[in-house]
């Protein structure tokens, strides 16, 4: 009956549930079956089954009733009786069959040998302990939760507050969520927090990887966190629809109230000019023009342009179609429009994963002027030096708040932490010898007021825990065998993607050795990726000639790698899918190499946060053992520990690494060479990244000059 009630449940549930049922337990009712198997039958059936799990149980009842009819030997030789009321002892005083007198129930009988065969009750009872035995050795299986959890927030809203949210009295842009948590699916990532955020600051939004920074920034804007009705929220985690709107109209079109105001301003001109001589018209006409002018309507456009030069966008791209950019350029778009909507909170999540060195800078320029609340996720340390007023940091489950950038964030973090676990000492010193004197002198009597206040001093102290302490990242990179070089040579090499297409490179003169540690910077379409694919091999030049060891065993890593990892299994499964043969320990070692260790290892990849499955790709290109590694933007998604993590991996690494990035932390940590793709060359600059910031810096304010 359960199996045909829910057939997709596992055998070793049916075989629990069967073996509670043939336990020999008496069960009076349904609603002693439900106690009984009725919270392992609702794992299966989900959410809101209790109802049908509680019919079931009623049913398989009255199953038992039926099939126990009075007089059933059991394997005890006994009689199971089902009462369907009392039984009172002087209905028992005669035999339903002959009618005599039954012998007292008080009064000891002589033992009656038994007529049950022992055979056959030896027989039994085996299979009993063996089915019993089975059950308590057999691992109980929970049914396995689906791969998406939903997200859920909580959070205390104060009487005043509510009142002064119906009254409209509320009109201040400061934002204060209180007693809030957030968890997904039965994992609690914040508990208790409270936020504050001042209109006009701005604050950076910090911690580990997997601690719910994203989370809460889409409880924010999806309102699961209460904040006041009047604040407009901007969240910028969507690419821009691909349409055939002009990237330059894309931005102007989400000031509403001016594209409101631009079609009431047409209307109502075609109505004037098709003939109609109505004073009201023109008065209206009137007044949308005092709107547009005090909206500076007419320096939209030009506001607009600069914001998409800044972000990357030349005069030509404006002008194209949104549906001709890669997801990259869309997601620039859509941090254009934000830019250029000023809400009155916006939302950045790792804003400069798709930007460039010049973008970066020109965004971090931008941003020391904005108006009104910025809260942003990012893990650019630099980044985090130059734009933040304020530091919220995220850690066990709790959020604090410190002014000021990352570095004096970090000073006070540790100062704070000192301080705590001082007080704490002393408190737990304090607690030993007040309690010392307490066991001492407990039934002295003399001393009995003494020990009562001592122990009411004890029960008023405040409760302190010792600091508790992040554990280090450390990301480790395989040690491999030494090639004598060269090992990776470009003789005069030029590139075009067509025989009448445009010079990508021209004359391109390079080499990596063994102790190579080569960063590539340049604009976003300089060609960085082409050039990479040139080293390993991918793409042919046009003229020019490719040399490599013959011992070269490349490993290429890039976000298309990690948005490519399956998704349906844990991190385990996936390495055993790659590099089968390999026992469990070598996999979760493996893991544990790149952090990806403990329940890590075990849950669904696509539960992991960003930073979690770029280690997990990690580790699988270090699963081949390569010898030299190409990285292409490999902090994309990895918080600030991880990537000063992956560069000590990188220095200790006897191999070669060629490197794209953006984040200048990892950039100064490792590069002993820097390369520069622009108009079709590539350069190597002997000033290093010093000299390619002010370059950059001047290109910077050539352009706001021009």
């Amino acid at each position: 009956m359960v199996r045909e009630a829910f057939p997709a449940m596992d055998d070793d549930l049916y075989q629990y549930v069967e073996g509670v049922l043939d336990s020999g337990e008496e069960f009076e009712s349904g609603e002693d079956v439900y106690e009984a198997i009725g919270g392992i039958v609702e794992q299966v059936a989900g959410e809101d089954s209790e109802d049908v799990v509680r019919r079931l149980c009623e049913r398989v009842m009255s199953e038992l009733r039926m099939s126990v009819p009075h007089g059933q030997e059991m394997s005890n030789g006994g009689r199971r009786l089902l009462l369907s009321g009392p039984v009172h002892l002087g209905s028992m005083a005669t035999d339903d069959d002959t009618g005599q007198a039954m012998p007292s129930i008080w009064l000891a009988q002589k033992e009656v040998n038994s007529r049950v065969c022992s055979k056959k009750l030896e027989k039994a009872e085996r299979r009993i302990r063996q089915k019993q035995d089975a059950k308590s050795a057999a691992p109980f299986v929970a049914p396995v939760a689906p791969p998406e959890k939903t997200a859920s927030a909580s959070q205390v809203i104060s009487k005043r507050d509510v009142k002064a949210e119906a009254r409209g009295a509320n009109m201040s842009k400061d934002i204060r969520i209180e007693n809030f948590d957030i968890s997904i699916g039965n994992t609690v990532l914040i508990s208790g927090a409270d936020v504050t955020l001042v209109y006009g600051r701005r604050y950076g939004f910090v911690g580990r990887n997997g601690l719910g920074k994203t989370t809460m920034l889409r409880m924010i804007s999806s309102g699961q966190l209460v904040i006041p009705s009047h604040v407009s929220v901007l969240h910028v985690e969507q690419e821009v629809t691909g349409d055939d709107t002009l990237a330059l109209q894309s931005v102007l079109e989400c000031d509403e109230e001016r594209e409101a105001l631009l079609t009431e301003e047409r209307e109502l001109t075609a109505r004037l000019n098709a003939g109609h001589q109505d004073a009201g018209l023109t008065d209206q006409l009137s007044a949308v023009y005092a709107r547009l002018q005090a909206a500076d309507a007419d320096r939209a456009p030009a506001r607009a342009a600069v914001i998409l030069r800044g972000l990357g966008f030349n005069p030509e791209m404006q002008r194209r179609p949104t549906r001709e950019f890669s997801g990259g350029w869309r997601m620039r778009l859509a941090l254009a429009r934000a830019l250029f909507s000023q809400p009155d909170l916006l939302l950045l999540d790792e804003p400069t994963n798709m930007l460039d060195m010049k973008a970066i800078i020109w965004l971090e320029d931008y941003l020391l002027t904005w108006p009104s609340t910025l809260l942003v996720v990012s893990h650019d340390r630099q980044f985090l030096e130059v734009v933040p007023s304020d530091i919220m940091f995220i850690h066990a489950q709790k959020i604090d708040c410190y002014k000021g950038n990352y570095t004096h964030f970090v000073t006070a973090k540790t100062e704070k932490m000192k301080n705590q676990q001082r007080e704490y000492e002393a408190q737990m010193a304090f607690r030993a010898h007040a309690q010392e004197f307490i066991d001492k002198f407990r039934f002295n009597a003399k001393r009995a007021s003494l020990v009562q206040s001592k122990i009411k001093m004890l029960d008023k102290l405040p409760v302190l825990l010792p600091v508790v302490l992040e554990s280090d990242v450390v990301l480790k990179f395989p040690l491999t065998e030494p090639l004598n070089p060269p090992i990776i040579q470009l003789d005069e090499v030029d590139f075009r993607y067509t025989a009448e297409g445009r010079d990508i490179f021209r004359k391109v003169d390079l080499s990596a050795n063994m102790e190579s540690r080569i960063c590539i910077v340049g604009e976003n379409g300089a060609g960085k990726t082409t050039l990479l694919k040139i080293l390993m091999d991918d793409l042919t030049p046009s003229s020019g000639i490719r040399h490599a060891h013959r011992n070269l065993k490349i490993a290429f890593f890039s976000q298309h790698h990690v948005d490519q990892l399956d998704m349906g299994v844990n991190s385990i499964q996936l390495l055993a899918r790659r590099f089968p043969g390999r026992t469990v320990e070598e996999y979760r070692q493996q893991l544990g190499s790149f952090g990806v260790s403990g329940d890590l290892a075990t849950q669904q990849v696509g539960s992991l946060s960003g930073g979690q499955k770029s280690r997990v790709a990690f580790s699988a290109l270090c699963m081949a053992r390569p010898n030299f590694f190409i990285l292409d933007e490999p902090t994309n998604h990895l918080d600030i520990e991880t990537i000063e993590a992956l560069g000590h991996a990188i220095n200790r690494f006897n191999g070669g690494v060629i490197l794209v990035s953006h984040d200048e932390r990892l950039i100064r940590m490792v590069c002993k060479e820097l390369w520069v793709c622009s108009n079709g060359t590539v350069q190597s600059l002997e000033g290093g990244f010093d000299e390619y910031k002010v370059i950059v810096r001047r290109e910077i304010d050539a352009a706001n000059a021009g």
